[in-house]
């Protein structure tokens, strides 16, 4: 089969390789690229623990061929940062609340939570549930997981609050 050359900026970093265009993304980034945070758990789009951020936006690896991500800037969960390298408030919310339980969906889960903190920055427990709707925690635990969400975005609104008085 013929392989295609593609370039993608995963994590800040911009790998090229040669990949079949049958190929998933999340296929492409784990087996591939060795970028192991997207998790495989369905392979049919339904659970979301393949999520990564495309060009910003969420998305289920799993339901984008790698060659359609050519050029495209990706972001795992393992590329978040917080303020000096260290954890993303939207990962130390999970930690701190106790939304992390057996951690398999937590790449999917963080990743579609950031989406929805960049669109709304302070989300009702309502549209939480509704934006991470796509996500399925199969330790049942979503009240922990919502209640991380709601606590990064009051931390990072105090955040972005404190950075404005500086300025």
């Amino acid at each position: 089969m013929n392989s295609h050359e593609i370039s993608l900026t995963v994590n800040g970093k911009t790998r090229r390789s040669e990949v079949e265009p049958r190929v998933l993304l999340v296929h492409h980034l784990r087996d591939g690229l060795g970028v192991t945070s997207p998790h495989v758990g369905c392979d049919t789009g339904q659970c979301g623990a393949c999520t990564v951020l495309i060009d910003g936006r969420a998305v289920k690896s799993c339901t984008v061929f790698a060659v359609q991500a050519d050029g495209s800037e990706i972001v795992t969960v393992d590329g978040l940062t917080g303020e000096n390298g260290g954890l993303h408030p939207l990962q130390k919310s999970f930690k701190e609340k106790h939304g992390l339980q057996c951690g398999y969906c937590t790449p999917g889960m963080i990743l579609s939570a950031h989406d929805l903190l960049e669109k709304t920055p302070d989300p009702s427990e309502e549209e939480i549930r509704s934006h991470l709707k796509g996500n399925f925690c199969r330790c049942t635990g979503y009240q922990n997981i919502v209640e991380a969400v709601r606590h990064a975005a009051e931390e990072l609104s105090e955040r972005d609050a404190a950075m404005e008085v500086a300025r």
